[in-house]
């Protein structure tokens, strides 16, 4: 088991030094080129393998374990190490990352295949996926923050990886700070939890939170319940991570970076941590139920503004970038509530059909040569009919379509039960989240299949010599959708009574951690079935609505928008976050570091210091070289000026 673990974690690693390798080496070529894109997906799908085998016998083989490899940092009563922690959660995030990961190596085989840079994007890929698989894998704080950095490195140089795009530059350097907003505040938590237990071990933090349940702590000017505070500021940084409402503003921009790192971060894997780390840290969340009501609330609000930005994006990735935020939310007020299974669940599932519709999205992208506006498609289906089912298969998965009580897709099955536990919480969180998700999932259906609609019915609307040169994808890019689609239709059928059904308890052991009286997902098998059937209904509701509008009457949308046009553009410009954000902090911070750069460092530090010093010395050394001028009678009179002066001084001073 520890050979496969090492393999499972470490294999993409090694796959992103082979790949690196000839750049250092600055070989370039086709043969380079190649080398990459096997070595890493090699690499990587191997891992994969490893971790479907450490599923098999962790998972389902209930074997949890965990292994040191070495120690980390040991300083006088700070001391981490570098483990391998395996139990049902960890090789659940291992499964789900290198499925996903190895799916999107082979589609960027194709998709990239004209790049310039294709070991580097290669490489980064891989780097990605190996702090993805540290973070994951952790079994302290420490070495869990340091996957949680990695990814957001390799998040910055994957955005930003066409460089030479001014607007990858500024959205790869907008996920890199608004990103340190939250880390700031999963840096303070970790800072907290060595203070109050003295080890920053999961396991040894997890059985002693119970002994400080009447805690208090201070911060900043008040004093508090410290379990409450603690989790909410660890919650911080899973905000930032996975998009929640308020640090949600980078995960649009990263649209700028290529499509299969769309898929691979910001669908799939990164912008889950933050769900993860709920659910690992649950034994603690559990005993201060205001931070669990907060991350509810905060989870209900991020999932109903996702899902209305999304109903007006007109940019086909931006839909999918606001239906992820949306679906994160989902998951947040599922850990909310303390159905932490069901958020982990939807996460696994979600991975699947989520990172199906993006790279289907990239596909009907390659196939327009670049074109993203959905205003300028229209026409697609029988062009690239492939593509068309899979992500018409995507969009049923995610809008949770299936037969009640007999067969549905994915989504079917973990959005359904997230929303059976809110109400089964029987909270006021617990019910705002449950009519918010309702709302959600109608819009989510309805922004869904309008992407379709726009996309591959009617008439082309673009160019029409792109539209008619349009072709389907080659084989590399379509075999990973179809494995991806496989895992849409399935996984949610297949998983659902170990992850939240019958064998929950014994697949998930003491991985998970909620109190008998907090079990949501126990009593959401026993809600009424106006609550199981209610999602469907919306659900088809906003299919409907968005076949009259874009199918039966395709002129009605821009009727609508005029007629409501400050709601509109209110949707358009996303609640105003960015204008909000802009004249809050962007242009205060700005004129602050114009100010210190202006006036502070180059008129006071500069002004009189080195620049100054450097101009008076100059100055001063002229006017001295000005006195030296040859003459001897010049030089006469200033040695007669001495001699009066030293005659003034000595009579005066007697």
């Amino acid at each position: 088991m520890k050979t496969l673990a090492l393999l499972a974690v470490f294999l993409p690693l090694a796959g992103f030094a082979l790949a690196g390798l000839p750049i250092v080496a600055g070989r370039k070529g086709h043969g380079v080129d190649r080398w990459a894109q096997l070595a890493t997906s090699i690499c990587v799908g191997v891992a994969a393998l490893a971790s479907m085998s450490l599923f098999w016998s962790v998972g389902l083989g209930h074997q949890p374990t965990s292994f040191e490899l070495f120690t980390w940092i040991d300083s006088g009563a700070f001391e981490a190490s570098w483990a391998i922690k395996l139990d049902a959660l960890s090789v659940v995030m291992l499964c789900v990352v290198t499925i996903v990961s190895t799916c999107v190596h082979v589609y960027s085989i194709g998709y990239m295949s004209h790049d310039p840079a294709i070991p580097r994007f290669m490489a980064y890929l891989s780097l990605f996926t190996f702090f993805m698989l540290m973070l994951v894998t952790a079994d302290n704080f420490v070495q869990m923050f340091f996957g949680w950095e990695g990814v957001g490195l390799a998040s910055y140089l994957l955005i930003g990886f066409w460089y030479d795009r001014e607007s990858a530059n500024a959205a790869s350097i907008k996920a890199f700070v608004v990103n340190r907003v939250g880390d700031f505040g999963f840096a303070l938590g970790i800072f907290g939890v060595f203070m109050m237990f003295g080890s920053v071990h999961f396991d040894t933090v997890f059985a002693a939170a119970p002994d400080h349940v009447g805690d208090q702590i201070s911060f900043l000017w008040f004093e508090g319940h410290a379990l409450t505070i603690l989790c909410l500021l660890l919650f911080v940084g899973a905000m930032g991570k996975s998009a929640q409402l308020g640090l949600h503003t980078w995960l649009p921009d990263a649209m700028e970076g290529p499509t299969p790192v769309s898929a691979l971060i910001h669908a799939a894997t990164m912008v889950t941590a933050g769900v993860f780390m709920v659910a690992r840290l649950s034994p603690m969340f559990e005993l201060a139920p205001a931070a669990l009501h907060s991350v509810c609330i905060v989870g209900a609000l991020t999932a109903i503004f996702a899902a209305s930005v999304g109903l007006v994006q007109n940019d086909i990735k931006r839909v999918i970038a606001y239906s992820t935020c949306s679906q994160l939310g989902y998951m947040f007020f599922a850990a909310g509530v303390s159905a932490y299974s069901a958020a982990i669940f939807h996460l696994m599932t979600h991975a699947f059909f989520k990172a199906l519709l993006f790279l289907g999205s990239g596909s009907v992208i390659h196939a327009l040569e670049g074109e993203q506006d959905m205003r300028r498609m229209g026409g697609l289906g029988p062009k690239i009919r492939i593509t068309y089912w899979m992500m018409m298969i995507g969009s049923l998965a995610l809008a949770g379509i299936g037969i009640p009580f007999v067969f549905g897709l994915a989504g079917f099955y973990s959005k359904d039960i997230i929303l059976e536990s809110a109400f089964a919480a029987h909270s006021g969180p617990g019910a705002f989240a449950f009519w918010l998700g309702i709302a959600a999932a109608g819009m989510t259906a309805f922004y869904s299949w309008r992407l379709l609609f726009m996309t591959f019915s009617g008439h082309a609307r673009g160019d029409h010599h792109a539209h008619e040169h349009a072709h389907e994808s080659p084989a590399v890019m379509l075999v990973p959708l179809y494995v991806l689609a496989v895992g849409a239709v399935f996984a949610g059928v297949l998983g659902y009574e170990y992850f939240v059904g019958h064998h929950r308890e014994a697949f998930w052991g003491a991985a998970i951690k909620v109190l008998p009286e907090h079990d949501s997902v126990e009593h959401a098998h026993h809600v009424p079935v106006w609550v199981k059937v209610l999602p469907l209904v919306v659900s088809v509701a906003g299919i409907g609505m968005s076949y009259g509008l874009y199918i039966r009457n395709p002129a009605k949308p821009a009727e609508l928008a005029a007629r409501f046009a400050g709601l509109y553009r209110f949707l358009l410009n996303k609640w105003w976050f960015d204008e909000l954000y802009d004249r809050i902090f962007v242009r205060p911070s700005f004129a602050l570091g114009m100010g210190f750069w202006k006036k502070g460092d180059a008129a006071v530090i500069d002004g009189l210091g080195a620049d100054g010093l450097a101009a008076n010395t100059l100055v001063a050394a002229r006017r001295m070289s000005a006195l030296q001028t040859g003459y001897v009678y010049h030089y006469a009179f200033a040695m007669l000026i001495g001699v009066v002066a030293f005659a003034t001084w000595y009579f005066v001073s007697r």
